[in-house]
């Protein structure tokens, strides 16, 4: 997308926002209220538990999830944040397909815990930022969840702050 100053992506771990969840959900870019019956329904349909990152491993498997980004998409990333059932990206403008960056991601989670069971859930939200000031936002709430997490809110050395937020 030609204007576009960069992407924020979340994506959640395995059974951990499930359709019909009380917070909303999302099919087709259209937000849906609570339904119980169809979050239930769904529940029963998983395979495994819902799963969460130990929360002693999130400063390291966040690391290589951003290393691995920068190293096989040369990423500018400008916030990151992996928490217990989700995390958030916030990277600059690409020409690659967000599909391969989420792919990238999940795949390097899932290889540096070397765990063969569903970790992640299927889909993931993304939101194009075409404005400084959207970026700025975006950057801000995605560093909020590792103030919260007692870490410095760029925790990683791959994350850099764009010179129009400075």
């Amino acid at each position: 997308m030609g204007n576009t100053k960069a992407i924020m992506f979340t994506i959640s771990t395995y059974g951990t926002w499930l359709r019909g969840d009380a917070r909303g959900w999302v099919d087709d870019g259209i937000v849906f209220p609570a339904q119980p019956a169809l979050q239930a329904w769904d529940r029963d349909r998983m395979k495994h538990s819902p799963y969460l990152f130990p929360r002693d491993r999130w400063l390291e498997i966040g690391g290589a999830m951003g290393e691995s980004l920068l190293k096989r998409f040369d990423a500018r990333i400008r916030a990151w944040t992996l928490q217990g059932w989700h995390s958030h990206g916030v990277i600059g403008s690409t020409r690659h397909d967000i599909a391969d960056i989420i792919k990238c991601v999940k795949d390097a989670a899932r290889w540096h815990l070397r765990i063969i069971r569903p970790i992640w859930a299927a889909d993931y939200d993304k939101r194009w930022c075409f404005e400084w000031p959207s970026v700025g936002n975006r950057v801000g709430y995605v560093e909020k969840h590792n103030v919260r997490n007692g870490c410095n809110p760029k925790p990683w050395p791959f994350i850099s702050t764009p010179e129009e937020l400075l």
